[in-house]
């Protein structure tokens, strides 16, 4: 609706795991560059924790992206409210297992194992990511994914599995020492600076075609004192104020427009 007004090809602030939106912060890209090694180097477990909306999900999302075209089988499973036995077949039907997908947890694991060596067979390394994995409550899920990690060939892991999660991820983690000791990467996010978060609009807003100055510095500030650095909070106000500036065909956002905005979305 407002994409033309403002001279932009697409909507910069929508809240889907798109890679080309992915903005680098220091610590974005410490945490690509420790998924990426987790993987290239078969580690077995890594865990990225942060807080609701930081960008997990997507720097997940360009981390597969980023992986070399036919090396690697991936499974990314978005829900992991599950039984144990659930969530083993879900990971087999993420790894392309679609016909006959067994129910029985034995036969599951059969069948995993052979994907797993049939990869290995290939040349393909396989890599699986649960995201948020925090809503795991079952402590016996843990423990079925720790047994995964015995799929070995030549003291080599067989799969890498990522965790991602809300902070208490990394406290249920701790809770369960076998499964921690498995854990050769963890990085947590947190919300960005006021520079990033500046770097962060203008980044998004020039991916989507902008080429002229949307919002305003003191809007800026405000933007970042109203969000505390959190990119989904971030998009949902920029996007909001797009669109608030659009209907009352500003030339440009000032902070008026942001907190009329932030009093909207808190209702």
């Amino acid at each position: 609706m407002y994409v033309s007004y403002w001279g932009l090809s697409e909507k910069p602030f929508e809240n889907t795991a798109d890679p080309k939106f992915l903005y680098y912060s220091r610590q974005h890209e410490e945490a690509f560059t420790r998924l990426n090694y987790a993987i290239s180097e078969e580690k077995g477990v890594a865990v990225l924790s942060g807080v609701f909306g930081c960008g997990k999900t997507l720097l997940a999302q360009a981390v597969l992206q980023s992986l070399s075209k036919g090396k690697y089988e991936t499974a990314f499973i978005i829900n992991p409210y599950l039984s144990h036995t659930e969530l083993l077949r879900e990971i087999l039907y993420g790894l392309g297992i679609r016909d006959n997908l067994p129910s029985q947890k034995s036969d599951i694991l059969h069948s995993l194992s052979e994907v797993l060596h049939n990869n290995m067979d290939n040349g393909k390394q396989t890599v699986v990511i649960i995201d948020e994995a925090h809503l795991i409550e079952d402590k016996l899920i843990f423990e079925e994914l720790r047994l995964l990690l015995n799929f070995q060939y030549q003291n080599k892991f067989l799969l890498t599995l990522i965790l991602l999660g809300q902070p208490e991820l990394k406290e249920k983690i701790n809770n369960i020492k076998q499964f921690q000791q498995r854990v050769a990467i963890k990085y947590h996010l947190s919300g960005l600076s006021e520079t990033e978060t500046v770097e962060y609009i203008n980044h998004r807003l020039r991916t989507a075609g902008g080429a002229k100055k949307i919002f305003d510095d003191n809007s800026l500030k405000v933007i970042y004192g109203q969000s505390g650095g959190i990119p989904r909070r971030i998009n949902q106000i920029c996007d909001m104020a797009l669109l608030t500036g659009f209907g009352q065909r500003k030339e440009a956002l000032g902070e008026e427009t942001i907190m009329e905005v932030v009093k909207d979305l808190e209702g």
